[in-house]
């Protein structure tokens, strides 16, 4: 037994985190932080080469190297995917066509998705949010509602491999949520390749 035991061990889990310019940069940064104090190898990947750029809200952030193109990302090779928001980050990921393949590739494998605000449109645009019940940045929920999902107005919301959030305030809870998901998935995951 841990001497931590609220402590979440994601040692071994990679975690795509899908980003192009224009993402909200402390819902990339933070859930980063917190994958990987959690062990977990987190990856950035773009439609973009070289650089992404962070927003904070409307204005310019950081720059941040893209660790892996989206065009040779392969969903096998990752155990869950962080989709961060920003507007013009999620309007141009929901166009972008291997960002839909790769998103269709890990919900196809039932594989875990942690998306907050903005970034829920590119899972309303490939057809992934029928039936589901999620949350996002309030403007979103009649997209949402719209593909037949049904909107929440919670912090962190779970359904199946899901956890879902709506704004930079709520990341300490999406954080929590996340990591809990993450791990309660890929324990699952790596059973059923023991057997």
């Amino acid at each position: 037994m841990s001497d931590q035991p609220n402590r979440v061990n994601l040692k071994g889990v990679r975690v795509a985190i899908l980003v192009t310019d224009g993402f909200e940069q402390v819902e990339m940064e933070e859930p980063r932080r917190a994958l990987r104090e959690a062990g977990a190898e987190a990856v950035l990947i773009s439609p973009k080469n070289g650089t992404v750029q962070g927003m904070n809200h409307a204005d310019p952030a950081d720059e941040f190297t893209v660790e892996l193109p989206i065009a040779e990302a392969d969903p096998a090779d990752f155990d869950a995917l962080l989709l961060p928001g920003g507007v013009i980050n999620a309007d141009n990921l929901r166009m972008d066509e291997d960002a839909r393949r790769f998103v269709k590739g890990i919900e196809k494998s039932k594989k875990p998705i942690a998306v907050i605000c903005h970034g829920a449109w590119l899972l309303v645009s490939v057809g992934l949010v029928k039936g589901r019940r999620l949350t996002s940045y309030f403007t979103l929920q009649d997209d949402i509602r719209n593909a037949g999902g049904k909107w929440a107005d919670e912090k962190a919301v779970v359904d199946g491999n899901w956890i879902s959030s709506r704004k930079p305030d709520d990341i300490p809870a999406f954080n929590e949520g996340m990591l809990a998901l993450f791990r309660a998935h890929t324990k699952k995951s790596k059973a059923a390749r023991a057997r």
